[in-house]
């Protein structure tokens, strides 16, 4: 699998090993000598990718780093290599949400299998937020009358029902119900509602808007 692994590890020669180790599985590599740097040089979300991450660095741990890069918003998976393991920090970091606590020396087959299931799971993560992106866009462009009524259906409220909690006739909400499946691109209620659940809209509604 295609990817770019951000390999951050104050030991010169490692670095210089592992990104051999890698471009020979296929990967693109960046290296950083401190955690700072890669924080000076944030990697890009918009490609697959992953850090392999040294606990014991100078300046920013790796677990401080991994603190760092949460509390930003980064989605890259981080995996620990160590050659100082301890049960306290592997546990602690898979946690905060580490991929995997490798130990140095590591085999080739483990450290590829390893890096290849933390881009997949980036590969995965992206894909749901454009997903969610894509149906925040198409909720974005209904009206606001188109929104109540969308509010209304996905918690199982009947066309009647909501005519009488809009103050509108049963054939309007009909004609409004066609206009929302048809903008948010689904066939059915039950993907309608999937697709709310998702983005978090099944919340409170809004009662208030302008008359059909």
């Amino acid at each position: 699998m295609p990817g770019c692994v951000h390999v951050v590890d104050d030991d010169a020669s490692f670095r210089t090993a592992i990104e051999r180790r890698l471009r020979k599985a296929g990967y693109e590599v960046v290296t950083y000598p401190s955690a700072q740097h890669l924080l000076d040089r944030m990697p890009s979300e918009s490609e697959m990718g992953c850090i392999l991450l040294d606990v014991r660095i100078p300046g920013l741990s790796g677990p401080e780093l991994q603190r760092r890069l949460s509390e930003l918003g980064s989605t890259l998976p981080i995996v620990f290599l160590t050659g100082y393991p301890d049960v306290r920090t592997t546990v602690r970091t898979i946690k905060a949400g580490a991929d995997d606590f490798l130990t140095k020396p590591v085999s080739s087959d483990h450290l590829l299998r390893a890096i290849e299931q933390a881009i997949a799971r980036h590969e995965a993560t992206r894909r749901l937020k454009g997903t969610l992106d894509m149906v925040r866009a198409h909720i974005g462009k209904l009206t606001p009358r188109e929104r109540q009524v969308f509010e209304r259906i996905i918690r199982g409220h009947t066309n009647k029902q909501v005519a009488n909690a809009l103050g509108t006739t049963e054939r309007t909400i009909k004609a409004h119900r066609q206009q929302v499946m048809e903008k948010m691109q689904v066939q059915s209620l039950a993907q309608l509602v999937s697709l709310a659940e998702r983005v978090g809209v099944l919340g409170g509604t809004s009662g208030n808007g302008p008359p059909a």
